[in-house]
């Protein structure tokens, strides 16, 4: 069977407007697609190198402004517009709902509680014995291993090696501090000088792989849930009685009692997330904001928690254990994107843990505003109302 025509590719112009011009002509013959509004952009191809191959043309998906948002966190302060990019009618309206819920009660409080980025290398041995004396052996060398690691980066830092045997092999978790960018591409290069000084150092020269998939890149697991993979992020905040009777049109005491039902439920299911729908906010925010839309499938996880309080308000948190995000490198610099990051205050170095804090309250408004709707029975009206469900 002969082999498919090739992609039009060309080593010394592949970002010129004429190469990309060649490969939607391809395109279009191999299969009759137009193409017309993808070739349709303001930007310089050239910026995408290093954010996408064989580039053809831009996707353009509705962006929306919800807000204001009132965050009083301890680096995002004061009152945020959110840029939100979704094909999903109702959700701008839904989130917007929620922010002006968590503002009219005085705002709310986000933290970042820890930093961890992790590559995970396993080392294989003859026996567990070789395995567990080479975890002793990593232990005695961590300062000689840290500098091998550290060589490779000006902001990215070693905190510990996590050391996980089974059977003849050890599995490890080398965990960084990455600053402002998400960190995956640093810490695996980071990870990989200090396995070549651990081979060449120790006195088996063990084997090993660079990943031997604990560090579960984007895939939700358990163990970010305990240990964190990115920033662990708290967002939290007491709603007024009044509020929630006036705006929401529902009782504190019904959100009480639907959080019991609702955590029973999300139980059975298996649910990577106990609250209503956290994916929703974070996968419009970081398509909106240039980050990696794929770590959407850690960043979702998380757990809500709620009191109901003695005056009749209601305390409500989320705790989001592995938000991984940017505001440095990968797509936050292309000119879109970083517009958006404009928007937040979020541009480059420094505003990484601002950008978590935002993403952590943005996810408990839309809770808010989902879990009100579905009691007061306003969810289904909304999507007819706003949405494209006929």
């Amino acid at each position: 069977m002969s082999r498919a025509d090739p992609i039009p590719r060309n080593r010394e112009s592949d970002y010129s407007r004429e190469q990309v011009a060649k490969r939607r002509e391809f395109i279009n013959k191999k299969t009759g697609a137009e193409m017309d509004t993808v070739s349709s952009y303001t930007i310089d191809p050239a910026v995408t190198q290093g954010n996408v191959e064989n580039f053809i043309g831009t996707i353009q998906m509705p962006l929306g402004l919800a807000g204001p948002l009132r965050i009083n966190g301890e680096y995002a302060k004061g009152d945020f517009y959110i840029p939100l990019a979704t094909t999903e009618g109702t959700l701008v309206a839904s989130y917007s709902r929620g922010m002006r819920a968590i503002s009219e009660s005085g705002g709310v409080k986000a933290t970042v509680v820890k930093h961890s980025m992790q590559r995970a290398p396993v080392f294989i041995f003859k026996d567990a014995l070789q395995a567990r004396d080479f975890g002793d052996w990593l232990k005695a060398n961590m300062e000689m291993i840290r500098q091998s690691a550290e060589s490779t980066t000006s902001t990215g830092k070693l905190i510990e090696i996590e050391q996980y045997p089974i059977a003849n092999m050890l599995y490890t978790r080398f965990c960084y501090t990455t600053g402002d960018a998400a960190g995956q591409n640093m810490t695996g290069k980071a990870t990989f000088v200090a396995c070549e000084w651990i081979k060449a150092n120790h006195p088996l020269h063990p084997e090993y792989i660079l990943s031997g998939a604990l560090d579960t890149d984007k895939k939700h697991s358990t163990m970010n849930m305990i240990q964190s993979r990115g920033k662990r992020v708290i967002a939290e905040f007491t709603l007024k009685k009044e509020v929630v009777r006036d705006l929401l049109r529902v009782e504190t005491a019904e959100l009480y009692r639907y959080r019991q039902i609702a955590a029973v439920g999300a139980l059975q299911a298996g649910c990577a997330y106990s609250g209503a729908h956290s994916a929703n906010g974070i996968a419009a925010l970081f398509i909106a904001t240039g980050q990696d839309e794929a770590n959407v499938a850690e960043s979702h996880a998380g757990i809500t928690y709620g009191e109901l309080l003695e005056n009749g308000d209601y305390y409500w948190s989320v705790t989001l254990p592995a938000v991984i995000c940017a505001t440095h490198g990968g797509g936050t610099g292309l000119p879109s994107q970083r517009e958006c990051l404009e928007v937040l205050d979020c541009v480059g170095t420094g505003k990484a843990d601002k950008f978590a804090e935002i993403v952590a309250a943005v996810v408990l408004a839309g809770d808010v505003s989902l879990t009100s709707a579905v009691l007061a029975g306003d969810w289904v009206s909304s999507h007819e109302a706003h949405g494209r469900n006929r």
